[in-house]
């Protein structure tokens, strides 16, 4: 680490923030923030890498080394997630959005105003519906002077939330201390995320990679595809490229019609990131998505209700499997990572059985670190209004069953977005109905459920797991890492806020993108409105579907435990429901027959040598994604269909 990498990575950080900010919001097209492994990072890398090469011809000394472009890339990483959907873009519009919206049909300001703490919005919980400063937010067309008196209304706020944000944050680094060692040194998992930007910076001492034809290869076969449909674009007479085609228009009749949204997105760089997953986890992945399928038509055939689960992409029935199945995974990973945590434990008792000294933390500081970042945030939100228990449960839930699920899904599985298929809440109505949890209760979770629960894609514990592993790479000391996230949070946190708060109040949030300013932060206000207007009857489906998921789990982790031969993996089955499988099912069958037949004819020889083809699609489509998105901006043409939604 060096200073002129750490200041070279606020530039970036910066702009990577700024180009989020405006694509995502404003052009609305390409949502080149929102995966693990987001575009615009690679984009902006590959322009450091050019302009570094140009520098190294120059001078020795203005050459960055590996270890240094990592660093940057790495603080792109945070940084773009905290800008998109990882955080800003759910938290900035939720503070206004329920004033905004509150109307007489929905009695809102009678529902939920009175159980809104002052110092938790910038807008008068006491007051009516569309007050200024909301209202303006949405509508736009702000002048400077009336900028600076919204401003001091959002003060308050913004502190109070970012206080939690920091906790959040810091223990989830204190998270990824403690499982680094266990998944990378002890299960070794192959964290396919960071294989093209190693090799990057690799290539910028061996050459090899960009010199390779078959890269260049990879690089035109989506490259080519894209440019034509964004010609298109301006041509509308000529024919599109199809990337996307949706399966359901066949399913005319039941029980067929009742299978659950199921579109083909062809994403290259999706096969190039799958292309690297072991064979047998490729095929539990497409398998369980197609089985979740197959339990649409049989139920339907049954007569069973088809209903959704609640805010997610997928039927009630199923969404209560994957809980299941979250919870039996969890306590399967903790199983097999118990004689670690033992050390863990011991050293963090003062007794020093393990050398931590490379870690990103010491384990004492981590593990007191979380419980106390825990406490902290439990109080947080028992003063915003949330009972002792259900703040426990809600965040309980979020640190160490879904965000570990989540985490392992990318280390292990690829999975270029992370999202989860049921909320804390949704556990808690296993038990009884969320009308016995009171308005005061349901106002406080449609907050936090909209900022950290419902939507998990910019999970930052993937982020600093990525960084840490991109590190042992290269040679990086992992406490070099602590402040390269920290001072890329903060960066981040700076200006991203600044820009999400000054692209509403001009341009007007309901012109800006449905799913931030219309979608997301609504959603949970509007599933507990019933709930606090009348009861609602606990549903059996609920118990049922839960244990039909963590039994079958708690198979397949039995037989992947006992057998070695056992083809199916438990992470395969808990993401068959999620929108992360709706996305990308396709391109995970697309590699696994690719990977099949180069591994049974060809072997790992054939395998090694291909890795340049498949690394070089992912570099090609997500380049295109960049550069349309900039071509866009500056036309105000819509670009080509990206097929990663």
């Amino acid at each position: 680490m060096s200073l002129r990498s750490l200041l070279i990575g606020i530039i970036c950080v910066a702009l990577c923030v700024v180009t989020v900010c405006f694509a995502e919001l404003v052009t609305k097209y390409i949502q080149i923030g929102i995966l693990q492994f987001p575009p615009v990072v690679i984009g902006m890398f590959t322009f450091v890498l050019i302009i570094n090469r140009l520098a190294g011809k120059i001078s020795k000394r203005f050459h960055l080394t590996p270890q240094e472009m990592l660093i940057i890339y790495s603080m792109m990483l945070v940084g773009t997630m905290i800008a998109s959907r990882g955080l800003l873009e759910k938290l900035i519009p939720l503070l206004v959005s329920e004033n905004y919206y509150a109307n007489v049909p929905n009695k809102w300001e009678k529902l939920f105003f009175p159980h809104i703490k002052r110092w938790l919005v910038p807008w008068n919980p006491a007051g009516e519906a569309q007050q200024g400063v909301a209202k303006e937010f949405y509508e736009g067309t702000l002048s400077w002077s009336r900028w600076q008196h919204w401003m001091g209304k959002w003060e308050i706020p913004l502190i109070s939330w970012i206080i939690l944000v920091i906790l959040v944050y810091f223990s989830l680094l204190c998270l990824a201390t403690l499982l680094r060692r266990q998944w990378v040194d002890n299960e070794k998992l192959s964290f396919p995320l960071i294989q093209l930007p190693l090799e990057l910076a690799r290539d910028e001492e061996t050459g090899a990679f960009f010199s390779n034809r078959l890269t260049w290869i990879g690089f035109a076969i989506p490259s080519v595809i894209f440019i034509y449909n964004g010609i298109q674009k301006f041509i509308p007479s000529l024919p599109e490229i199809p990337v996307q085609y949706y399966l359901n228009q066949h399913f005319t009749t039941r029980p067929w019609s009742d299978i659950f949204y199921t579109p083909l997105y062809c994403s290259f760089a999706a096969i190039g990131f799958f292309y690297f997953l072991p064979t047998e986890l490729l095929f539990s992945l497409w398998f369980f998505f197609a089985f979740s399928r197959l339990q649409d038509v049989i139920a339907s055939s049954l007569g069973m209700i088809m209903d959704n689960m609640p805010l997610y992409p997928t039927h009630f029935f199923i969404g209560y499997q994957v809980a299941g199945a979250y919870i039996v995974l969890s306590f399967y990973l903790l199983y097999i990572s118990i004689p670690h945590f033992k050390r863990v434990l011991k050293n963090a008792i003062g007794k020093k059985v393990v050398d931590d000294s490379n870690e990103l933390l010491p384990y004492s500081v981590a593990f007191w670190g979380l419980i106390i970042s825990f406490l902290l945030i439990i109080g947080w939100a028992y003063v915003a209004g949330l009972s002792i228990w259900l703040a426990v449960m809600e965040f309980f839930v979020y640190f160490f069953i879904v965000a570990i699920v989540m985490a392992r899904s990318t280390a292990e599985a690829g999975m270029l977005m992370t999202e989860t298929s049921f909320r804390p809440i949704d556990l808690y109505a296993i038990f009884a109905s969320k009308s016995t949890l009171g308005a005061q209760n349901l106002t406080t979770l449609a907050f936090l459920d909209a900022v950290f629960t419902r939507d998990q894609r910019g999970l930052l514990l993937t982020a600093f797991l990525d960084g840490l592993k991109l590190g042992d790479g290269v040679g990086i000391k992992r406490r070099q890492f602590l402040p390269v996230f920290a001072i890329a949070i903060f960066v981040a946190l700076g200006v991203g806020t600044i820009l999400h708060l000054m692209i509403p109040y001009k341009y007007g949030g309901i012109t800006l993108y449905e799913y931030v300013y219309q979608g997301n932060c609504l959603w949970a206000f509007q599933d507990h409105a019933p709930a606090i207007e009348s009861h609602i009857s606990h549903d059996w489906r609920a118990p049922t579907f839960f244990g039909v998921g963590a039994i079958f789990t708690f198979f397949l982790a039995f037989m992947r435990f006992r057998y070695y031969w056992w083809p199916l993996h438990p992470l395969g089955y808990a993401l068959c429901a999620s929108w992360t499988m709706i996305v990308f099912w396709f391109p995970v069958l697309v590699a696994w027959i690719i990977k099949w037949f180069i591994t049974h004819y060809g072997g790992m020889k054939l395998f090694a040598k291909g890795r340049p083809l498949f690394l070089g699609m992912i570099l090609g489509e997500f380049t295109m994604a960049v550069i349309w998105t900039l071509i866009s901006s500056l036309t105000r043409v819509p670009p080509p269909f990206f097929p990663w939604p």
